[in-house]
């Protein structure tokens, strides 16, 4: 910290340190997107069922209890 409590920042070091920082990451293959991916879907798909179908049977069962719907 410099005096007065402000840090200095510099947008060019920034950016550099951003860039060097990037170069060391290890990044996935597409493959491994791809799949990865696949796999978000498809849950996301069989939770959405799954709670459809729950939320569907919660409903019946209070048609049922509370005489609604005919």
């Amino acid at each position: 910290m410099e005096e007065g409590g402000f840090v200095s920042f510099s947008p060019g070091k920034f950016l550099h340190d951003v860039r060097a920082e990037a170069e060391r990451v290890t990044w996935p293959s597409r493959r491994a997107t791809l799949v990865t991916t696949g796999a978000v879907l498809a849950m996301a798909g069989m939770a959405s069922v799954f709670f459809f179908v729950v939320d569907q049977l919660i409903g019946l069962g209070l048609r049922q209890l509370f005489g609604l719907g005919g």
